[in-house]
């Protein structure tokens, strides 16, 4: 695997390789990746759970990488059923909205706005338009709802801070929940939607203090949580959960 590998011009590392592997059936791409500083080979599921990537010391013979991923076939198995919620956006399904699993409900009408409502004590959204159209219709429901919570939070902690942001974007990133230009201009996930109001608005405080402190340094953190004092928590959330989130399928 490793032998055929050719250098970048100059010194440079070697290049990836990238292949698939079968895991419980399914067939996943697998980024393999040499480190010349690596000791250990690390093996980590891209989020959303639709690849994964092992970064290995630089010349590990290929039979040891192939063994280990044989050994880590239960823990992949364990890890990947995590990400099983993708058939769930259905009629009967659940989705989360701002935190808290709501059943979906087809109106049957073709029309319609979708509406987050609680009926008997059970959150539900009712979705409108054709049964194909389903899980856009959920998404641009999302989407709105980011979009709303977003700007109104942002517009309070710049207000705070004294400072402006230019505009306010929103894209399906996979990388990252959001991120702030040098010009002051914000990106947010609109998948952040899912997740409960705490981390909203941290996602918000987190872009805000990058408009005063371009950095991850200590005073970014501490102008972080002056503005979301729940930071410490709604990072927990997010790096506990935010793979499922990435994980649903809303093509």
């Amino acid at each position: 695997m490793f032998s055929s590998l050719k250098r970048r011009r100059g010194s440079g590392p070697p290049l990836d390789v990238i292949r698939d592997i079968e895991v419980a059936g399914k067939v996943l791409p697998l980024t393999i990746r040499q480190n010349a500083r690596a000791t250990r080979m690390t093996l980590r599921i891209e989020p959303g759970g639709r690849a994964l990537k092992l970064t290995v010391p630089e010349g590990l013979p290929e039979r040891e990488v192939s063994a280990f991923l044989i050994r880590h076939q239960g823990w992949l198995m364990t890890k990947l059923a995590r990400f099983s919620g993708e058939s769930e956006l259905e009629d009967g399904g659940t989705i989360l909205v701002r935190g808290v699993a709501h059943r979906i409900e087809r109106t049957g009408r073709l029309r319609g706005l979708t509406e987050a409502l609680v009926i008997d004590d059970e959150a539900v959204l009712r979705v409108g338009g054709a049964e194909e159209h389903l899980r856009r219709r959920i998404a641009d429901y999302l989407k709105k709802e980011a979009r709303s919570e977003l700007e109104r939070l942002v517009a309070v902690y710049a207000g705070r801070t004294g400072r402006r942001a230019r505009s306010l974007s929103l894209k399906d990133t996979r990388s990252r929940w959001g991120s702030c230009s040098a010009e002051g201009d914000l990106s947010f996930s609109w998948r952040i939607a899912m997740a409960p109001p705490k981390v909203i608005a941290y996602l918000a405080a987190h872009e805000v203090a990058h408009l005063q402190e371009m950095n991850h340094g200590p005073r970014f953190w501490a102008l972080c949580e002056s503005l979301c004092p729940e930071t410490k928590d709604a990072k927990h959330w997010l790096k506990r959960n935010g793979t499922m989130l990435h994980a649903i399928d809303f093509g």
